[in-house]
């Protein structure tokens, strides 16, 4: 038993590995890493533009794959495959937990990220294409999100949202769930059981961004100073409170009775961003039951090696919230950090799908060369 297992069985938070590489899939550490707690894998554009560009473990599958088809159908076989090797791996997990964890998520492009009805497209393609229990979608909490989140919950689908930066885009994202699972169970499903969903809310880039205002804004004011790092871990504490909120009463209570799983809050982002704040300040602090944490590998050793197993999402409301209100005080906006960081958000996730393309067209023209 390691930490990890600690905090799954004694605190009810499911820790997810927040990477995904072929090479990791070959060599056994995937399945080491399960095997010493781990409950599920994320991935994103940019972790699968450092993982396919910079091994050559992909290139001969690559080489083949396009003598038939382009480059971005290139790309989308070489990442299903990843997928579908580390659903097996991980669907011990998913029968163990009946369904609770054992995930493998995988995004769709984030070119889509304004655009309502090709999201839906490309999301129904990757549920079909993959047509696995423990594959979850991932769709941009985005204005033009939301709906396609809905639609894709009222087919039965399981869905990842992704890129939630605020409290009223979560408030949002719950809503998209819940309603999604009525109009499911409207169309005649009687068993919600199989619809899973986790709401990815990313924490670090939250201090980042408050941190870089704080600083534009403190002047010689040291108590506003004193403000940074811990705007972050508040406003997640606050979204731990509106998910208690919303899924009890009667209305989630009848859905609840048909089978259906909560939306887990996900932390997500994870790693510390700044080196003086301690490599654990988004976990140690995060820590409570129904939910998940998506650690990158460096933070899953720091974890075993010093983490610190114990409930502290909900230790103290009272502070998140006296942590917020002072720096609405202060005339920082935590609405406009939210809309910043998710537009610099799908913009980061932009420009790492672009550059992998141009990288994969390189490596096809050397490769046919």
């Amino acid at each position: 038993m390691t930490k990890l297992d600690d905090l799954h069985d004694q605190q009810g938070q499911s820790p997810w590995l927040d990477n995904l590489r072929r090479d990791w899939l070959q060599n056994g550490r995937l399945a080491e890493l399960v095997s010493k707690g781990i409950r599920g894998v994320t991935s994103n554009p940019t972790i699968f533009a450092k993982a396919i560009s910079g091994q050559d473990t992909y290139d001969e599958e690559f080489k083949s794959l396009i003598a038939t088809m382009s480059v971005e159908d290139a790309y989308w076989d070489l990442v299903i495959d990843d997928i579908n090797n580390a659903l097996a791996i991980l669907r011990p997990v998913y029968e163990s937990s009946n369904g609770g964890d054992g995930y493998v998520s995988v995004e769709v492009a984030p070119s889509l990220a304004h655009d309502t009805d090709k999201t839906i497209d490309a999301a129904r393609g990757l549920h079909e294409r993959i047509n696995q229990p423990n594959v979850l979608v991932k769709i941009p909490a985005t204005a033009e999100g939301i709906p396609a989140i809905h639609k894709m919950i009222s087919e039965g689908r399981s869905i990842n949202v992704t890129l939630i930066f605020s409290i009223s885009r979560y408030e949002q994202v719950i809503e998209a769930y819940i309603s999604g699972l009525e109009a499911y169970a409207a169309s005649g499903a009687s068993d919600l059981s199989a619809v899973a969903s986790v709401a990815s809310f990313f924490v670090s880039r939250v201090d980042t961004e408050v941190d870089r205002r704080i600083e534009a804004a403190a002047g010689q004011d040291g108590d506003l100073r004193g403000l940074r790092g811990r705007a972050a871990v508040a406003q997640a504490r606050q979204a731990f409170r509106l998910f208690t909120q919303r899924f009890s009463g009667e209305r989630w209570d009848a859905l609840a009775a048909k089978g259906a799983h909560v939306q887990r809050p996900l932390w997500a982002s994870t790693s510390t961003k700044n080196p003086a704040y301690p490599d654990l300040a988004y976990v140690d602090t995060l820590i409570g039951p129904d939910t998940v944490n998506t650690l990158p590998d460096a933070t899953i050793t720091a974890f075993l090696d010093h983490g610190t197993v114990s409930r502290t999402i909900d230790t103290d409301l009272t502070g998140a919230d006296q942590v917020m209100s002072a720096l609405a005080d202060a005339g920082i906006d935590m609405e406009d950090v939210g809309r910043t960081l998710e537009s610099e958000g799908v913009a980061s996730f932009s420009k790492s799908f672009d550059e992998l393309m141009q990288s994969l067209a390189d490596k096809a023209n050397a490769l046919i060369a």
